[in-house]
């Protein structure tokens, strides 16, 4: 790949991860200062930069307490900081959740509660229904996560064995009155989606849980589906409980698909933004990214040269073997490299705007026309890599992943194709 292909893309990249910053997104959404309280929650991979910015932001007094993933802690004054297990949870995300719960316990009608969500935060707040356990926790998130489901589908199924998800935080915390702040990672930007809505109510119950499993086939172990079948309905978005509450999206995929589209332009690119909410096995939405892009090549449609064709949203990888290593957005690159082999004047990037695509320490890659082939060269056959989902492996070897540690904030995929 050429340098200034290369440079331009991280430049898009950071101009993306940019827009999402948490203290400019939030500064419009501050609620007035109430005559009790400020008690602060939140959780995602986010949270901690959100909770810093926040600090920096208001004028009196604050307290709580925000969870975020190993190592994405920053420092903050007044608002306490938790790290806990992502993907997959752990005991210090059960006391995570259980010290978010004693942070609004008691509340009253004049105090207010300030929520800073951001995606990840699922994982992190670990609280089973009664009768379950962290070890049924964590076989709920393996089996979720290899399914291949959307996040919708998902999320129905959290609601009902979660005590935190689906707006539970929000209603333990009634009836002070709760403003969440929402960095949405979910394709549509639904805010009861983004981290499995701990303070936002999502549409659906239990029959659209057992919906999901029957229609993704979802396998899940004895003692969860018994839990399923008898669990509580979570409570609804048109509950009179929530009525004071207000909910605000402050950065988006969107958002951050436009202003990498700005940085594309100024280089001479006619940027298209395809979609902010595609989903989908990451290997087939590349195939389809790799024929628009074939398309151009060759004939100059849908789009003429020279673009730039962004996507965001949240594939999907529906794990086939195991010990591979690497995310949705390797997998979907490796799988695209591999579609425009051969092909010249393509060079494309895909990562995750929190910078750790899956559990990796890589934000995603780069790829073009002679991936494979160097792949190969490598020693790596990318075919057989992409299909023990293993793509981490793959750009290793030729030194094309993309690694820029935590980011601060978390609006989901990103994926550009240059095409000159």
């Amino acid at each position: 790949m050429h340098d200034q292909d290369r440079k331009l893309l991280q430049q898009m990249f950071e101009a993306a991860v940019h827009a999402a910053e948490p203290g400019a997104a939030m500064r419009p959404f501050l609620p007035a200062r109430p005559a009790g309280r400020v008690v602060v929650v939140g959780a995602g991979k986010g949270a901690a930069q959100m909770a810093a910015a926040l600090e920096e932001l208001w004028a009196g007094p604050l307290e709580g307490v925000v969870v975020t993933r190993y190592g994405f802690g920053v420092a903050t004054r007044g608002i306490r900081v938790l790290e806990a297990a992502h993907p997959v949870p752990d005991a210090a995300g059960v006391a995570a959740s259980e010290a978010l719960f004693a942070a609004v316990e008691g509340l009253g009608p004049d105090d207010l509660v300030i929520a800073l969500i951001t995606g990840g935060g699922s994982a992190l707040l670990a609280a089973p229904v009664a009768g379950l356990g962290l070890a049924d926790e964590v076989a709920l998130n393996e089996v979720l996560l290899s399914s291949g489901a959307p996040i919708g589908a998902m999320n129905a199924l959290r609601r009902i064995l979660s005590r935190v998800k689906g707006g539970r935080l929000a209603q333990a915390a009634h009836p002070a009155r709760v403003v969440s702040l929402i960095v949405s990672d979910v394709p549509g930007d639904d805010p009861a989606q983004v981290a499995s809505g701990p303070t936002v109510p999502g549409a659906g119950g239990r029959a659209a849980a057992l919906a999901a499993v029957e229609q993704f086939g979802i396998a899940l172990p004895e003692r969860l589906g018994s839990a399923l079948e008898q669990g509580e309905e979570p409570p609804r978005p048109d509950d009179p409980g929530f009525a004071r509450d207000e909910v605000h999206v402050i950065a988006s995929g969107a958002k951050s698909l436009e202003a990498a589209g700005a940085v594309a332009r100024a280089a001479g690119f006619t940027p298209v933004i395809l979609s902010d909410a595609i989903e989908g096995e990451a290997r087939e939405v590349a195939k389809v990214h790799a024929a628009i892009a074939r398309e151009v090549v060759l004939r100059d449609r849908p789009f003429a040269r020279p673009v730039a064709i962004l996507s965001g949203g949240e594939t999907t990888v529906t794990l086939r073997r195991t010990g591979g290593r690497g995310g949705r957005n390797s997998a979907f690159l490796l799988s695209l490299a591999l579609e425009i082999e051969g092909l010249d004047g393509i060079a494309a990037m895909a990562a995750d705007t929190d910078g750790v695509d899956g559990s990796e320490d890589n934000a995603g890659a780069f790829a073009d026309g002679t991936s494979a082939a160097r792949i190969r060269a490598a020693g790596v056959d990318p075919a057989a890599a992409l299909a023990r989902d293993d793509a981490w492996s793959a750009f290793a070897a030729v030194g094309d992943l993309y690694v820029t540690g935590p980011t601060g904030t978390n609006v989901n995929d990103f994926r550009v194709i240059l095409i000159r």
